[in-house]
């Protein structure tokens, strides 16, 4: 990640150089004078300061009234530091107390409006009945893929995640044509219950526009399955048994994603049988995930 680029430093003024005025009285110069909502008394414009602006604020120069948060903005905070030779407030200790109190306002103010713009009440969730299981291996349904793979995996590995935010659960399947000692191709599921905020923008960018982040790839939306799906492809093999194919088949249901995956390397196929085209591992993957989902509600 490229580092943003720094302010300029501002030089040293030369010795005796005389003061030079503050560029605004207030710390937002979008914001209004005093004497605005949080009732102060009307204050006289600022004069330029005899302040050099080369010198620094501290916590024992003047205050002023804090910024309200600017239009369309309802969360900006007022800044740590007032302006450099910004006025005081008037009305002695009365005005000082009003203006902490206000200050306590603008903060409490954005931290009640980020939390109800931020965290979706749990009346919202949208799980549509799906459950995440301890073991995904023993609910997905891959009978599509057994014709072709059919000797069973007898060591699957499986993995998953409780949390408040999130439930999630993976499996790993080796696919083994028969009498194959090693895997000819590996199935890879997993499924995402988001309990906290709503997956759908970034799933669908994610998915949507893979091909642009994924040089070579091919995206198809794909009807039918849940509120929206991707299929994710990258096919490299020839009419013999060489290259490599990779298809994955991604769904969102609510604020439930689910993928199945499926890649191979063809070298291992022997000469007397082609190895299976993408459209038939496409297929697949459909038929497989529409029951898999269907396993997976409750």
């Amino acid at each position: 990640m490229s580092t943003p680029p720094q302010p300029p430093q501002q030089p040293e003024p030369p010795s005796g150089a005389p003061a030079q005025p503050s560029a605004y009285p207030y710390p937002n110069p979008q914001s209004p004078a005093p004497g605005g909502p949080l009732g102060f008394p009307p204050a006289a414009p600022a004069a330029p300061s005899a302040q050099s602006v080369y010198a620094q604020p501290t916590l024992v120069g003047p205050l002023v009234q804090p910024p309200q948060p600017q239009p369309g903005n309802p969360y900006a905070q007022p800044g740590p530091y007032p302006a450099v030779g910004a006025p005081p407030p008037t009305g002695g200790r009365a005005g000082w107390a009003v203006l902490w109190a206000a200050v306590g306002a603008v903060v409490a103010s954005a931290a009640w409006a980020a939390g109800v713009f931020l965290i979706p009440a749990g009346s919202d969730v949208d799980l549509r009945g799906y459950s995440a299981p301890a073991n995904l291996c023993n609910s997905t349904d891959y009978t599509s893929f057994q014709s072709e793979y059919a000797a069973n995996d007898s060591t699957p590995t499986h993995n998953s995640l409780g949390d408040d935010a999130l439930d999630e659960v993976l499996c790993n399947l080796s696919l083994k044509k028969t009498g194959s000692s090693y895997a000819d191709a590996y199935l890879y599921v997993q499924l995402d219950l988001h309990k906290k905020t709503d997956p759908g923008p970034e799933f669908t960018a994610t998915w949507k526009n893979y091909s642009e982040s994924h040089s070579g790839y091919d995206v198809d939306t794909v009807t039918g399955i849940g509120d929206e799906a991707y299929l994710v492809s990258d096919d490299t093999t020839s009419s013999s048994s060489s290259g490599s194919l990779y298809a994955t088949l991604a769904v969102r249901d609510g604020w439930v994603t689910y993928t199945m995956s499926y890649s191979a390397y063809y070298s291992s196929y022997s000469t007397d049988k082609d190895p299976p085209t993408l459209d038939e591992v496409s297929g697949w993957l459909k038929t497989d995930s529409r029951a898999t989902l269907a396993e997976l509600k409750d």
